[in-house]
């Protein structure tokens, strides 16, 4: 499987799986969801509620209505509950739970941000090599193309620099 680093806005990428960085509510807020949800243009934030609530670390499928992709795979890093804070085990099984649910639904591409930072509350270097560390030792049964991405310029630097050390061991 291709593993690589993109900056950018995720609801202009392409790819059959988008992941939301959600919480165990499956309300889209801000953030990710905020992007996800205003590119959807559709009922996106309803559809996921409706599948809700998930364990930490759970996911949840949706159409991904107007955005380049097939599905939109809420991944919940973050609890709506207690603190609302990210742990590493629940990045860790976001991510491999958001994985594992590409490859079931023969998803070829996958995009993916760094799960738990930002409202979540991890500091987004370590949750960037969490999400690394998954998706580099992923072993795909349909996924040829996984994406890390970060929006801004400055994260995306310290996402690229993460994913070279996991690649390298």
């Amino acid at each position: 499987m291709e593993f690589t680093t993109v900056q950018g806005d995720i609801a202009a990428q392409q790819a059959d799986a988008l992941v939301n960085a959600a919480g165990t509510s499956l309300r889209m807020g801000s953030g990710v969801a905020g992007a996800l949800r205003r590119g959807a243009n559709g009922p996106i934030d309803e559809a996921a509620v409706s599948k809700g609530p998930v364990d930490l670390g759970g996911v949840a499928v949706t159409d991904a209505y107007d955005l380049d992709a097939e599905y939109v795979i809420h991944a919940a890093a973050m609890p709506h509950y207690g603190d609302g804070r990210a742990t590493e085990g629940s990045i860790r099984d976001a991510t491999r739970n958001a994985l594992a649910e590409a490859d079931r639904l023969g998803c070829e591409s996958i995009v993916i941000p760094v799960l738990g930072t930002g409202a979540a509350g991890f500091g987004f270097e370590r949750g960037a090599r969490l999400v690394c560390g998954e998706v580099w030792t992923h072993e795909p049964s349909a996924l040829t193309d996984a994406r890390v991405i970060a929006h801004s310029e400055s994260e995306y630097r310290t996402l690229d620099a993460v994913a070279e050390r996991v690649r390298s061991g």
